[in-house]
Formats: structure tokens, C-alpha cells, sequence
């Protein structure tokens, strides 16, 4: 029988209810002081975890930064 991984859990930042690792969005603040999505989980930097719904992503935005958004929105 082969033996399951565990899965951590991590809390998102705008709502504070937690869920798999998996389902989260991982934002990450690099060592140089830009910020950036980190879709595999493992960037080096100080990080924080969202929900990828819609309503999540706007409670974060409002409470945090807009140069911090504006260094995570696409060209």
C-alpha cells in the first residue's frame, strides 16, 4: 500500500481561513523588495498565501499596498 504525502495547510491572507497549500496563491516579496506571484510555491522571499477567489484578492487589496499591486499586474 503506498504511503500518502501530507499536504501543509497555510492561511490566506484576506479571509484568515486556511486551506491546502495546493489551492493557494503564493505572493512572495523578493529579496530585492519587488513582489511577484510565485506559482510554484518555493521562490525565495518573504511570502504570503490567497485564496485565488475574487472576493479574497479584493479584501487583500484593499488592505495592503497599491505599489504592491502594481508590481503584480501584467504589462
Amino acid at each position: 500500500m503506498a504511503k500518502r504525502g501530507h499536504e501543509p495547510v497555510r492561511t490566506c491572507v484576506a479571509c484568515q481561513q486556511e486551506g491546502l497549500k495546493g489551492t493557494l496563491v503564493r505572493v512572495v516579496r523578493t529579496p530585492a523588495g519587488t513582489a511577484a506571484v510565485d506559482p510554484g510555491g518555493h521562490a525565495v522571499g518573504r511570502g504570503a498565501y490567497l485564496h485565488r477567489d475574487a472576493s479574497c484578492v479584493e479584501t487583500a487589496r484593499k488592505r495592503h499596498p497599491p505599489e504592491l499591486w502594481a508590481e503584480l499586474t501584467p504589462s
